[in-house]
């Protein structure tokens, strides 16, 4: 089965920047992270989540890795992100050492690790004890992607829409389970 890949930032930026800048404002509303903060952002694509971080949150330091080398040349030119560091780099593989982190975030990434588990238990390392573990995604499945009424038309059709490697991951009841099984405890809703 073929998947989606992001290999042209530019594209990616035209077609799903508003939509991850969107959703990243509700979930950081959500989150109400406190200012100050030592900030990572896995799978970081053309740098909209670190920009939202960077102005919303008056952090201290935000570092992001993406393995895309085209999406990191779009998030280093991003106005808005001054001071955040993008690095190549591998979800399940971070380059950092334990505990380095504040909070560590996956926006709208986690079906995209080969696997998800393995990148949660990776975010869960570098952040210190009592610090932020957190992710959003769409539930590609459950009809939650902002394409989906696309997607049901080419299915209609007979054509099969490109899918991440792990369209389940986004579910509220995978994500539970992810979060379980790296030890992390639910942040109690406001």
């Amino acid at each position: 089965m073929q998947s989606i890949r992001f290999e042209d930032g530019d594209v990616y930026e035209r077609g799903m920047s508003p939509w991850s800048r969107l959703a990243g404002q509700v979930f950081l509303e959500w989150l109400a992270p406190r200012a100050g903060l030592r900030w990572l952002d896995v799978g970081c694509g053309t740098g909209t989540f670190a920009g939202l971080i960077v102005e919303r949150c008056a952090p201290i330091e935000v570092q992001a890795v993406d393995p895309s080398e085209a999406q990191l040349a779009i998030a280093r030119m991003r106005r808005g992100t001054h001071g955040a560091r993008f690095l190549q780099g591998d979800a399940m593989a971070l380059p950092f050492e334990r505990q380095r982190f504040d909070a560590a975030v996956m926006a709208l990434v986690i079906f995209f690790v080969p696997d998800p588990a393995k990148g949660t238990a990776e975010m869960a390392r570098v952040v210190r004890p009592g610090g932020l573990v957190a992710a959003y995604a769409w539930d590609v499945l459950g009809g939650g992607f902002p394409f989906d009424p696309i997607w049901q038309e080419t299915r209609a059709a007979g054509v099969a829409p490109l899918l991440p490697p792990n369209p389940s991951a986004g579910g509220i009841e995978a994500l539970r389970g992810l979060w379980t099984a790296a030890g992390l405890e639910a942040h109690r809703g406001r």
